[in-house]
């Protein structure tokens, strides 16, 4: 506001900040990054946690003179209530029956309709649970290893990410080389922010390797520019290990996240990425990590492609 196997990939910065993340796949809002980055494991005040991880549809609107009509069934799964179209000569003095239309509703419609019939208005998520926590995910065996998500620590995690952000090839798309001061003001509104974006180590068999923000994709700025649906999650990373890259590591990783936060997060019907165009690198992993190229999106800071991977086609992509 984050394709193929690629040697070095750029990021997708968060839209309306110049930091931006790169790496094999890498996107951060509105700026994309390329990561290469020392693959010694960040040393790290606080210590690790180590070791492996076992650990709106159209509507139509009723006539001047509307006939009642007793009630029928509920709608069934996917169906919206069915809106009653009176026949007739449309001056409304028809014959008393009425045709009626099935309206068939997206799946994120579908839950947010749920919902409001069981509170009797939409009802906001509170402080902290937009995204969940990262945390208390189950890692993922994956082909490069056993990988998960720890919410980054700033006082721990601080130096390690500094140092990745300082090579030359993160800093050129994520604009955040300097002292650890430059990479600390990028964290904090995070960290102390309601939990729309969450910084994230990615850890590979016990070892810090990458850098990943997951974000609610509905509430940054990437919204104003493309049809978001409400709890889109996008993503952010950088691979911080030249060791790590252009070995198809970025695109396993990245489709083993995006299972993750469609497994946790089941309001969540779409995750999004904005690479950088111009990183055909990092658009290639994305696509082999079952993501499909919707748009070219201009964004403040670059022209992006709009990378989204769906729940309904997970398992086909």
């Amino acid at each position: 506001m984050p394709p193929a196997d690629a040697p070095t990939e750029s990021g997708t910065a968060p839209p309306e900040r110049a930091d931006a993340p790169a790496e094999p796949v890498v996107t951060p809002p509105e700026t994309a990054g390329s990561l290469s980055g020392p693959a010694d494991a960040p040393a790290e005040r606080g210590g690790w946690p180590s070791g492996s991880a076992d650990a709106p549809p159209e509507t139509v609107g009723s006539p001047a003179d509307p006939v009642d009509a007793p009630p029928g069934p509920p709608p069934g799964p996917g169906t919206a209530p069915r809106a009653a179209v009176p026949s007739g000569n449309g001056n409304g003095n028809g014959n008393g029956t009425e045709d009626t239309l099935d309206l068939k509703l997206t799946e994120e419609l579908l839950a947010l309709i749920a919902e409001d019939r069981g509170t009797g208005a939409a009802r906001r998520d509170p402080a902290g649970a937009l995204l969940g926590d990262p945390a208390t995910w189950s890692p993922a065996t994956t082909g490069a290893g056993v990988f998960r998500l720890v919410p980054v620590v700033l006082e721990r995690d601080l130096a390690a990410l500094s140092r990745w952000m300082n090579d030359p090839a993160v800093a050129a798309f994520w604009e955040l080389a300097g002292p650890e001061s430059v990479t600390a003001d990028h964290l904090r509104p995070q960290l102390e922010g309601d939990g729309r974006s969450i910084p994230c180590l990615g850890v590979l068999d016990g070892t810090p390797m990458s850098y990943w923000e997951i974000y609610r994709a509905d509430l940054d700025p990437l919204a104003r520019h493309y049809p978001a649906r409400p709890h889109d999650t996008g993503v952010h990373l950088l691979i911080g290990g030249v060791t790590n890259r252009g070995r198809g590591v970025g695109t396993t990783l990245l489709r083993a996240v995006a299972d993750l936060v469609l497994d946790n997060l089941p309001r969540c019907g779409r995750v999004v990425a904005e690479p950088d165009l111009r990183n055909t690198s990092s658009v290639a992993a994305f696509l082999s990590a079952g993501f499909r190229f919707s748009a070219e999106v201009d964004l403040p800071d670059k022209r992006a492609a709009l990378m989204i991977r769906d729940r309904t086609h997970r398992d086909h992509l």
